[in-house]
This record gives C-alpha cells, sequence and structure tokens, in this order.
C-alpha cells in the first residue's frame, strides 16, 4: 500500500440514485489525478472509496447518503483526498462476511431469499471495489433494496497455497479489494424479519449455538464436564438446518444437593449459547398476593420470546428463562390442602407455555432444586423439563478442578506456598461440594493472615511480614480439621460418643456381628450387583447394638457417615 500526492476537496451530494447504488464515490471526469481508488480523510479518521467518474459540476467526491453516515460526512464539508493502491499479497477479499436487512420497514416480505444468488450478483456488481469492516452500503436484488453492513473480512494468503501456513488460518484485514473469485457470505441482523436459502448465508445460531471461545476455567467451572456434555448433546438439536424435523428440546432440571453448581451451571449455560441475555427468576418471587398476578408474572417471562417468534418465525433466537428454586411454585398439584389453588394455576399457566396450544420453539427452561420429588409429574414430562440432570458432589479429578480455579488468583500473585498440592488437597476432601471448597480455601487465607495480626491493645496487621505472606500447606490442613466440615461428610464426633470406651468382645456373639458386618462392607465395596446393603440388629435395650453399628461404619472408611436417631 501506498499513499501519493493529495488534494483538498468539498464533499457533495451523489447526483442521483442509480449512481448511489454503485458503492463508489462519484467523481468529475475532468480529474485526471485520482486513479480507481482514493482515500477520504476527515478530521479524525481516514476512508477508502472507489470512484466512478461522472460528468458532475462539483469537483469534489460524491459519496452516497449510506457512505456520508459511515465516514460521519456531511456536505460542503473540506476533507483530503489522496489516491491508493492495493496491496496484492495481503489486500485481496478471500471471504467477506455481510449483515443484510430490508431497507425499508415498508418494504418486508416473507419470501425466501437466495443468498447463492445474491452472492453472485453481489461479486458482479461490485467487482475489483474497495470495502472496509463496518462500511454500509445498498444492495438492489430481486427488485428490492437491502442494507448491508461489512462485519468481517479475511484475506487471501498465498502461504497457504504454498503450505507454509500450517495452520490454514486466514488473517484478518480491515481493507480489503473484492475480485471474482472472493466468496460472499450473508448473515441477518439480529432485528430482520428476512428469510435466507441457500449455501452462502452465515453459519448463525441455528448451525452452532455453542459459543466457541468459551473455557471452563475462565467461567470459574469445576467438576461438571461430564454434565456439561450431557447437556450440550441433548441441545445440539437446536443447530439441525431447516430441513430436520426435529424439535430442539425445550427444558432442562438441574438436581442435587445444595453448593454443588446448579445454579452457577445455569447462570453460564446463556454465556455459552448464542442467545439472548437470559431471564433469570427465583421460584419464590413469581408468587403475588393479588389473585391473578402470580400467572401473570409467568406470562411475562415469555412475553419477549412470543413477540419475537410472531415477527420472525423460524429466524427467531434462543430465548432462555432460568427458573431457581423451582419446586417453590410447581408442586403437585392437589398436593397443598386447604390452599387457595394458587400454587396449581402458576403449574397450569407454566405448562401452558413451554408446551400448550401455542407452541414456541425459541426457548430454553432451565429449573434447579434440592427436591426434584416435589415437582408436578407434567411438568417434567417430554417436550418440557425432559432433560433431567443430577448435578452431584464432585469425584477427585473435579475437585482438583475446583480448587485450581479458587487458588488461581492466588498462584498468579505468588501467595501459595510451593509445599501446597492441590491433588492432595482433593485426595483429603471426599464428599466436599463445590461451595465448601470454596470455603476451605477462603478459610486457609484467613488462617494465613492471622499469622500476620499483632496481639496488642488494639488489633493491627503487621505490615513488615504481610508483605511475604503466603498460604501454606499447613494453613489448608488447619482449616480442613478446624473449620469447614463437610454436610456430606463423616464427623467422627458423632458417632465417637457411641464408642468412647470402646468394643469388649466378649464372646462369639460380638465377634460374629463385627466379622459380619465387615463381610457385608466389603460387599458394598466391591459387588456390583449390591450396591445397597440393609442391616438390621435386633437385641433388648443396652445391649450394645448401636456401639456395634457405630463401631462398624467407622472401619469401614466410607467417605459419609450419617446418624439417624429420634435425637438428631
Amino acid at each position: 500500500m501506498s499513499l501519493l500526492s493529495f488534494q483538498f476537496m468539498q464533499a457533495a451530494r451523489c447526483p442521483t440514485d442509480e449512481l448511489s447504488l454503485t458503492n463508489c464515490a462519484v467523481i468529475n471526469d475532468k480529474e485526471p489525478q485520482f486513479e480507481q481508488h482514493v482515500t477520504v480523510r476527515n478530521v479524525a479518521h481516514m476512508y477508502v472509496f472507489t470512484l466512478k467518474k461522472h460528468p458532475v459540476l462539483t469537483p469534489g467526491p460524491s459519496p452516497s447518503a449510506c457512505h456520508r453516515k459511515w465516514a460521519g460526512l456531511s456536505i460542503g464539508q473540506e476533507v483530503k483526498v489522496t489516491n491508493y493502491k492495493f496491496d496484492k499479497s495481503k489486500q485481496c477479499i478471500s471471504t467477506m462476511t455481510v449483515e443484510i436487512d430490508f431497507l425499508q420497514k415498508k418494504s418486508v416480505d416473507s419470501n425466501p431469499y437466495d443468498s447463492d444468488n445474491m452472492a453472485c450478483e453481489f461479486i458482479q456488481h461490485f467487482n475489483n471495489q474497495a470495502f472496509s469492516v463496518g462500511q454500509q452500503l445498498v444492495f438492489s436484488f430481486c427488485d428490492k433494496l437491502f442494507g448491508l453492513l461489512i462485519k468481517d473480512i479475511e484475506a487471501m494468503d498465498p502461504s497457504i497455497l504454498r503450505g507454509e501456513n500450517e495452520s490454514g488460518k486466514k488473517p484478518k484485514i480491515e481493507i480489503g479489494l473484492l475480485l471474482g473469485n472472493s466468496q460472499v457470505i450473508f448473515e441477518k441482523s439480529e432485528t430482520s424479519s428476512i428469510t435466507l436459502v441457500g449455501k452462502a448465508k452465515t453459519r448463525g445460531s441455528r448451525q452452532a449455538i455453542i459459543s466457541p471461545d468459551w473455557n471452563f476455567e475462565k467461567m470459574g467451572i469445576g467438576g461438571l464436564d461430564k454434565e456439561f456434555s450431557d447437556i450440550f448433546r441433548r441441545l445440539r438439536l437446536q443447530s439441525l438446518p431447516s430441513g430436520h424435523s426435529c424439535k430442539h428440546v425445550k427444558g432442562i432440571l438441574l438436581y442435587g444437593p445444595p453448593g454443588c453448581g446448579k445454579t452457577l451451571m445455569a447462570r453460564q449455560i446463556g454465556n455459552m449459547l448464542k442467545a439472548r441475555e437470559p431471564k433469570i427468576v427465583n421460584g419464590p418471587e413469581i408468587l403475588n398476593k393479588y389473585v391473578g398476578e402470580s400467572e401473570a408474572n409467568v406470562r411475562k417471562l415469555f412475553a419477549d420470546a412470543e413477540d419475537e417468534q410472531k415477527r420472525l418465525g423460524a429466524n427467531s433466537g434462543l430465548h432462555i428463562i432460568i427458573f431457581d428454586e423451582i419446586d417453590a411454585i410447581c408442586k403437585q398439584r392437589g398436593s397443598m390442602a386447604g390452599s387457595t389453588g394458587v400454587h396449581d394455576t402458576v403449574v397450569n399457566q407454566l405448562l401452558s407455555k413451554i408446551d400448550g396450544v401455542e407452541q414456541l420453539n425459541n426457548i430454553l427452561v432451565i429449573g434447579m432444586t434440592n427436591r426434584p420429588d416435589l415437582i408436578d409429574d407434567a411438568l417434567l414430562r417430554p417436550g418440557r423439563l425432559e432433560v433431567k440432570m443430577e448435578i452431584g458432589l464432585p469425584d477427585e479429578k473435579g475437585r482438583v478442578q475446583i480448587l485450581q480455579i479458587h487458588t488461581a488468583r492466588m498462584r498468579q500473585n505468588d501467595l501459595l506456598s510451593a509445599d501446597v498440592d492441590v491433588k492432595e488437597l482433593a485426595v483429603e476432601t471426599k464428599n466436599y461440594s463445590g461451595a465448601e471448597l470454596e470455603g476451605l480455601v477462603r478459610a486457609a487465607q484467613s488462617t494465613a493472615m492471622n499469622r500476620h495480626i499483632k496481639a496488642s491493645a488494639t488489633v493491627e496487621v503487621n505490615l513488615e511480614t504481610a508483605e511475604k505472606l503466603q498460604v501454606s500447606r499447613s494453613d489448608f490442613l488447619g482449616s480442613l480439621n478446624n473449620d469447614i466440615k463437610p454436610a456430606f461428610g463423616t464427623n467422627q464426633e458423632d458417632y465417637a460418643s457411641y464408642i468412647m470406651n470402646g468394643i469388649i468382645r466378649w464372646g462369639d456373639p460380638v465377634s460374629a456381628v463385627l466379622e459380619d458386618g465387615e463381610l457385608l462392607v466389603q460387599q458394598t465395596k466391591n459387588s456390583e450387583r449390591t450396591p445397597l446393603v440393609s442391616v438390621l440388629l435386633e437385641g433388648p435395650p443396652n445391649s450394645g447394638k448401636t456401639a456395634l453399628a457405630a463401631k462398624i461404619a467407622e472401619e469401614s472408611q466410607f467417605p459419609f457417615i450419617k446418624i439417624c436417631s429420634p435425637t438428631q
């Protein structure tokens, strides 16, 4: 690219409507010093135009109204005009993505437009012209005027043909020259109702609903790889071409114990899908003291999706609605005796919106609950919340991922001691939920900070030593033993009181119970056919049944031991 001599001129109005459709800046044919392409520079920026010479009266460049809007030019404004030379080795367009919409609202129709024919006519009409990212222009096709916006330009790279570019990735450029062998891809704008058919339309939301740049670690999600994989395996039906008759999944139910990542997972699904910003609502927020308002709140959640489907039909984008604590509003109908029936009518309204007479094909409803047994059965059938995904406690690999996420900032700032082994901590934290692992990291940080507090008349931080603060292995182990206990873990204090004096094997009956108990534990651990074993210890009061049961549980080394008694 090289810039040659320049001349100050005044921008003028394009003389005719026909010339405004050429994508060229019209200039007087008596201006021989200008070549085919020029730069027009205003106060702040430079814009490249292709010139078309015409016997106009004014000497300055005369761009169309779209070009003046794009370049921020006003009629009569003084601009600096310079010849522009394209570097054919770096600025020839390979692929150009163009956003298209009807130019005027009154010309909107539902007819399908062949993107292949549109691309051929576009290249024939604008061959050997300059295009820039962000440029606006008007295009006439099938006696209709369309407004176009250049979204992306990829350049031809000769090194790919020579085999020198191993990645095969084409470079992105801001300004390029359209050639006869360039490829043009059309995509509809988000608010457009135009219907595109053919192979030259964009690989958009109906072909790839999953964003290509999402990353579990950046989103703060760990230990849920399999769950995300299963969800996306079901959601991919949304990406099938329109020729397939399959309907996409409309609903997902995430259930499991507290603190395992259900809410976090639902929040991030919207970020990973090419969809509208998700609507997140807590179940109890739907309920209202006024008659009919609870049902109206449900209808409001689906109003945007209904309106867009009426306007755009099959081209409508995906709308995501997330219900936290959905069991609060979707209990089994008829299960609440003596109530006013408001919960039943809310369930009825939600059922009709998800899969009623007027079906919505542009929604994804995600429900979250700790009690899936309370939810009405009609809501869980196929066509509604048909994908039921349990978000359980993370395994050892998942705990490693979660701990790495929560210690990443400490590792980056050199606040994590070298003796901290995340894999060791993952082994020691069986049955910890994601929230409890996050609490463990916070507790370890507090323990480390406590070492740098001066004990004097006032509580002060020792700034001299605080600068060298590092969280060590002993801080994590201390928090593990004293601060954070898993809700689904084993608390030795729960059963230690039952065997504080030990077990005395006074005879064969006691030994037989302990030996049989050990066999049953091994059967539970090793047999795939009997994962659940039930045992009844029978005997007179105060004969030691509870102590024997506690001893068997302690020696089993199971990660979760729960004692159920009248007092607990």
